[in-house]
């Protein structure tokens, strides 16, 4: 198989066997339109959210106090460049209580990142990112058109970035450099009926730990395809600052969604 194939099959697999992005929290999504509070089922349910993320990235990043590089890639240019990743999430949910895990892996590398200096021409970037988050959310207001859940978790992250440059004073000077770290995280989901079939959904996040700060919002439209099956059209843009000294990665991720969510 060609290298473009394999990364098409890797990308397919990416985005649509398990989950989405260098994204997180896919299981957010509301499997259905909302039911009243009191008529929640009493039993243990589940749903899983394959869903299709065309999301660029912007930002900078920098490693053991070399010079700051500046990404910004479109949907295409991932495509592109990503080598592999792979992402998975599940919801479990009893009444008003629902339990959220989501697990994320992806390695990109670039040519198109830019130096914010005049000491390279150009630059390769090889990022590698994976995270974890474990969340438990609670319905607070819930009637037969509404539901909405106050969300809190804590997300892990791994990275390891890999800068070269390449061209000018510091042509040829290469650095890698890795953290790991845990950010709380905490916010609401919800869901708006419109008709019977037809329902607004999305979800606001934030907190900060090891990273100064630490983010994703959605919204978008679903419909109710049957009681187990909803599609989902819509937004989202995660974010993430981190600096521990020798290591800067602060970057923003945005683009439109399209998912399915499974309910069982």
């Amino acid at each position: 198989m060609s290298p473009s194939a394999k990364k098409a099959v890797y990308f397919f697999f990416w985005y649509f066997s398990t989950l989405t992005p260098f994204a997180y929290g896919a299981d957010l999504l509301p499997a259905t339109a909302p039911r009243p509070v009191e008529e929640q089922p009493d039993h243990l349910t589940f749903s899983f959210s394959p869903y299709f993320w065309a999301a660029g990235i912007s930002g900078d990043t920098a490693v053991f106090g070399l010079p700051e590089v500046h990404i910004e890639e479109s949907f295409g240019d991932i495509l592109k460049d990503i080598d592999f990743g792979m992402m998975a999430a599940g919801e479990a949910r009893y009444g008003r209580f629902s339990v959220l895990t989501d697990i994320s892996y992806a390695r990109i590398t670039s040519d198109s990142a830019t130096p914010r200096s005049v000491f390279a021409d150009s630059v390769a970037l090889k990022q590698e990112t994976f995270t974890a988050m474990l969340g438990i959310g609670y319905t607070v207001l819930g009637d037969d058109q509404s539901r909405l859940d106050v969300v809190g978790g804590a997300k892990l992250w791994s990275t390891e970035t890999t800068i070269t440059f390449r061209g000018g004073p510091l042509g040829g000077v290469s650095a890698r450099d890795d953290a790991t770290w845990v950010d709380g995280l905490a916010g609401f989901r919800g869901v708006y009926s419109l008709t019977p079939r037809f329902y607004l959904t999305g979800w606001g996040l934030v907190g900060a730990g090891g990273a100064d700060l630490d983010w994703d919002v959605m919204g978008g439209v679903g419909y109710e395809i049957k009681d187990s099956v909803s599609a989902v059209l819509g937004y989202r843009a995660v974010g993430v600052d981190y600096s521990n000294g020798s290591l800067t990665n602060d970057i923003v991720e945005h683009g439109p969604i399209l998912g399915l969510v499974f309910h069982f």
